[in-house]
């Protein structure tokens, strides 16, 4: 059947199952739009605020669901508004698709009024882009934009239609989608050996989680592997909740802001880890600290689908390629039980000697967080901006399931919460979704509070209000002598009002028993509720590593305390 370039686009959108689209109109998208309007029972379009908010919901939506997430922009200034939203995912490994449409072709390279360059733009934070120019190759085009989208490494995809080739016909023939397969064909069977004969003659092995972990959907044979390898588990922020975060053998995060049991208990010395298993990790800077110092006295055996993250940042003795579930499936097939009973007990007695604290009085990050753990029965969906409120999330938050922490870790782009809390909200309306925010990051994308009341959704916002840049003015303190140069916020703005003109709830909160009372009303709402909590601007995230540093240095403010006396 004959069909425009815009019926062809919204027909693809139907047959890969797209259920939801976050977007923005502009002229040269307009033809899309109009046809988007006769399937609006179909699909559901969000306005978002901005652009960048979009692309963030966007993405929020397909951390949460595992499915591809959509956005629309138009022309120049609406798609280049995309950009941080399609670096945000790029760095996260998050599948989605942005469709963005163009000046028609005989404008394009002209200079023509909203034109740009959008494909060369994001050239080096897609995994592919494409501008099409004949409306022909429009169906193929978009097919194959949500196959690489998936496949593999996910990541983002970026299609930027010209407006006439919307509006060009075309013949049209459906398509049964197949669904993506998993990445086995770089994994071989000397591979596989080869790993299992290092868990094998291992004496203090440590698993070490990432995000692929999250992506692959592995939870539950990674669940089976620890068990068999009898070793304790630490994780990325990205890799929050793959392996249970109540479980005995869990020691915390890894890293600047990780937890003392991971960061001293296994890499201080040739006295602790022997094999270091690392599963689908990208070994970032944030969490090895200091590479050359990093787990020097053990074997590094990595498990990963993406050959480029191999022997990048750490060498590695031996790795095996390919997505993480099936590998671990392979493994767990030749391994019989283990038992590192010693290994175990001097990790626990970590543990028991290096809990993670906070000031017993006041409210805090800390509190807040540990007390919507409570409420919540740690059954919420928890998003965040980026900052202290992020690792005060990561800390004292206990995630036992996958896609329960949405968060920027690879960008860490602050604005990035509120889109995120928005896509996540839609994906799974059963769930409970909160999103922290610093008050630095909340001002910069809080127009989203609007879109979340048009779209009655119930979702809460906490403010962790300290009236400055919490994490830059930390370091500020600790490394640049107290100078604290543009990271004061003690200006005027109100989010409660703010909040109440947008038509959400706003709350303030200066005390643990206000904050409590709020979030018990907050999980009563129906509509957004904003929780602006009010606290000391000198709260610091503790443990810390300090740049450069290696992680077995990790220090905490009963250190420094000490140090300097």
């Amino acid at each position: 059947m004959q069909l425009t370039g815009a019926q062809i686009v919204i027909e693809c959108l139907k047959e890969q199952g797209v259920d939801t689209i976050f977007g923005y109109p502009g002229g040269a998208i307009l033809n899309v739009y109009d046809e988007l309007y006769k399937h609006r029972s179909e699909i559901r379009h969000v306005l978002t605020s901005h652009e960048q908010g979009a692309s963030h919901a966007a993405d929020g939506y397909a951390r949460s669901t595992g499915k591809v997430g959509v956005c629309f922009a138009t022309s120049g200034p609406g798609a280049t508004n995309l950009v941080t939203g399609i670096a945000t995912a790029y760095m996260d490994s998050v599948p989605m698709v942005a469709i963005t449409c163009n000046v028609t072709v005989p404008l394009l390279g002209k200079d023509s009024f909203q034109e740009i360059d959008i494909a060369g733009i994001t050239t080096p934070i897609t995994k592919h882009n494409f501008i099409v120019t004949d409306v022909k190759e429009l169906a193929d085009v978009i097919r194959r934009a949500f196959r690489i989208a998936q496949t593999g490494r996910p990541g983002p995809v970026l299609v930027d239609i010209p407006k006439d080739i919307t509006a060009q016909k075309t013949e049209y023939k459906a398509k049964e989608i197949q669904p993506v397969e998993r990445l086995t064909q770089k994994m071989t069977e000397e591979d596989i050996e080869q790993a299992v004969s290092y868990i094998r003659h291992a004496k203090k092995p440590y698993i070490f989680v990432g995000g692929g972990a999250v992506i692959s959907e592995a939870s539950e044979e990674l669940k089976e592997f620890v068990e068999l390898v009898d070793a304790p588990v630490t994780d990325t922020l990205m890799g929050k909740g793959a392996y249970d975060g109540t479980g005995e053998r869990y020691t915390g995060m890894l890293g600047m802001h990780g937890t003392k049991t991971s960061n001293l208990g296994a890499f201080a010395g040739q006295k602790n880890l022997d094999l270091l298993i690392a599963i689908g990790v990208r070994f970032s800077d944030r969490v090895i600290g200091n590479a050359k110092k990093f787990a020097r006295h053990a074997k590094i055996l990595q498990f990963d689908v993406d050959p480029a993250e191999v022997n990048k940042n750490i060498v590695v003795d031996a790795c095996v390629m390919g997505d993480v579930r099936e590998i671990l499936k392979k493994v767990n097939e030749r391994l019989e039980p283990m038992e590192h009973r010693e290994w175990m007990e001097h990790i626990l007695e970590y543990k028991k000697q290096y809990p993670l604290t906070y000031h017993p009085q006041g409210l805090s990050g800390p509190y807040m967080i540990e007390k919507i753990y409570e409420l919540t029965n740690g059954d919420a969906t928890i998003v965040t901006e980026v900052g202290q409120h992020q690792m005060w999330s990561a800390q004292f938050y206990k995630y036992s399931k996958p896609r329960t922490l949405i968060t920027s870790g690879g960008l860490g782009t602050m604005g990035y919460g509120l889109g995120a809390a928005i896509g996540a909200q839609i994906g799974n309306p059963e769930k409970t979704v909160i999103n922290i925010a610093g008050d630095g990051c909340f001002r910069m994308n809080m127009n989203e509070i609007a879109t979340a009341v048009r779209e009655q959704l119930p979702l809460i916002q906490v403010v962790v209000n300290n009236h400055v840049l919490g994490m830059v003015r930390q370091w500020q303190d600790l490394f640049y002598e107290q100078r604290y140069s543009a990271t004061v916020l003690n200006d005027a703005v109100d989010f409660v009002k703010m909040a109440e003109a947008m038509g959400a709830t706003g709350i303030r909160a200066t005390s643990r028993e206000e904050f409590d009372a709020a979030m018990k009303q907050a999980l009563t709402m129906k509509t957004p509720v904003v929780i602006d909590a009010i606290i000391d601007c000198d709260d610091k995230v503790w443990p810390m590593v300090a740049p450069g540093a290696a992680i077995s240095e990790v220090f905490t403010e009963e250190d420094l305390e000490k140090k300097e006396r």
